[in-house]
């Protein structure tokens, strides 16, 4: 299938990020060890990063590890379409000196009727997986797998390409997701694909020259460019790059949902209803769901899952540095969802948390799931376990990278409290997981 291309008019962002995608990012441009204050798995060393095979990837290793996505709860069939989309309106922010355009890819998750392609699409495309798996890739300097140590393309996901809307859902509230810094637009298809399986429309967003690769139709593999001109031991421009950076994701993400509109009337027929959209997000991609609802008032309703919410350009956050969504707070809902990572958890340990805590005036909540780490809220959180069983470990061990909650647990808490957010903001539908502790989940505790 041949994904659309299109533009709309330009928007006036606002800003802001997550410091422990900033501190992955430093240790990566600066070459240093880890740093204490990763919130997720250790960059690999450059020992470890010798030790897999070849980062250049580019056919399938069928000896290697594999691993597969659990399937989706809801009622529905999945099916899925990816979109090439081009903003006419801004010049491409972080390749400066060309007259380039802004480009994204994404993906629309929905609810689908038998049909389609034959076989379920894999979770990402073979240029995209063989980098996400080399030495650059967000599997090593996210997650401190050894590069080439697991056949990424492999894996597949539950939806087919292309299949039918399945009207018997209604018509569909629409869910944006950001990724965290570094990260594809597809490193959380476990939880997306559930939320498409309970009637939703889902739109994954792809920050091109932010996540380590972008795959566009014609075989271009855009890969990280934002650290290219910024000193990796500078505070000050490193917090200034956090702010463009989430002003740019902020931006991306108004025009997908202006893009969405068209799409709508176009192709989609109006199986989308754009008067109840949300956005959610983990680590960066929290951050900009929250900056974006801050923003632009058609997002209803958001989740942050473990992304700060400043510009600190050092180690420590200090309360320095603070978004706008964090100095103003919300009208609307927001879900804050902490890991048991060091600096996340309850809002009283994140300055910028607890700036929007004292602020916002709309309903607001704050789990954390025990035993968890930054990872948890992705992918790596199903995925990587199964791996280790076949050898592939990440650096410093699994429970570094994903915690010691099992990993059955956390995926199936993760699905009721993003399913219950959005069910009860988007659909009216309270099932009251979200009033406090539940013992169908003792793991997810509340912040009071």
């Amino acid at each position: 299938m041949t994904p659309d291309v299109m533009t709309v008019a330009p928007h006036d962002p606002s800003r802001d990020l997550s410091r422990r995608s900033l501190d992955r990012r430093q240790v990566l441009v600066a070459g240093l060890a880890a740093s204490a204050l990763l919130a997720t798995a250790a960059v690999p060393s450059p020992a470890a990063a010798a030790a897999g095979p070849a980062a250049g990837i580019t056919g399938r290793r069928t000896s290697l590890p594999t691993a597969r996505l659990p399937r989706p709860t809801g009622p529905y069939a999945v099916g899925t379409v990816a979109l090439h989309l081009v903003d006419r309106s801004r010049a491409e922010p972080w390749v400066p000196g060309t007259s380039a355009r802004r480009e994204l890819m994404v993906s629309l998750w929905y609810p689908a009727r038998p049909g389609g392609s034959a076989h379920p699409v894999p979770q990402m495309t073979a240029g995209a997986a063989a980098h996400f798996g080399s030495a650059e890739g967000a599997a090593a300097m996210n997650l401190g797998m050894a590069p080439g140590s697991v056949d990424w393309g492999a894996t597949l996901t539950h939806a087919h390409e292309a299949a039918p809307v399945d009207h018997r859902a209604g018509q569909l509230p629409v869910v944006l997701y950001s990724p965290g810094l570094g990260d594809p637009r597809t490193w959380n298809t476990t939880l997306v694909e559930d939320l498409a399986s309970r009637g939703y429309a889902v739109v994954t967003i792809d920050h091109t020259h932010e996540a380590t690769e972008v795959e566009f139709p014609d075989g271009r593999l855009a890969t990280m460019r934002i650290f290219d001109r910024v000193p990796p031991t500078d505070p000050e421009a490193i917090s200034a790059l956090l702010e463009k950076a989430v002003a740019v994701r902020v931006a991306d993400s108004r025009f997908v949902l202006d893009e969405l509109a068209r799409l709508n009337r176009t192709r989609f027929g109006g199986a989308l209803d754009l008067r109840r959209v949300g956005m959610f997000g983990q680590s960066a991609g929290g951050f900009t769901a929250a900056q974006t609802m801050h923003d632009d008032r058609r997002f209803l309703a958001g989740i942050n899952m473990d992304g700060e919410m400043d510009y600190v350009g050092g180690r420590e956050p200090d309360g320095t540095h603070l978004s706008g969504v964090a100095l103003d707070g919300l009208d609307r809902p927001l879900l804050l969802m902490g890991s048991g990572s060091e600096g996340s958890g309850d809002c009283r340990q994140q300055p910028s948390w607890a700036a929007f805590w004292a602020n916002t005036r709309g309903w607001k909540a704050d789990v954390t799931l025990t035993g968890s780490r930054h990872a948890s809220y992705t992918d790596a959180g199903v995925l990587l376990p199964r791996l280790a069983r076949q050898g592939a470990v990440p650096e410093g061990g699994l429970a570094g990278a994903v915690g010691t909650v099992p990993s059955h647990r956390a995926l199936a808490a993760n699905r009721a409290y993003v399913a219950s957010f959005f069910g009860r903001w988007l659909r009216g539908h309270d099932d009251h997981l979200l009033d406090g502790p539940s013992e169908r989940f003792p793991e997810m505790v509340f912040a009071r």
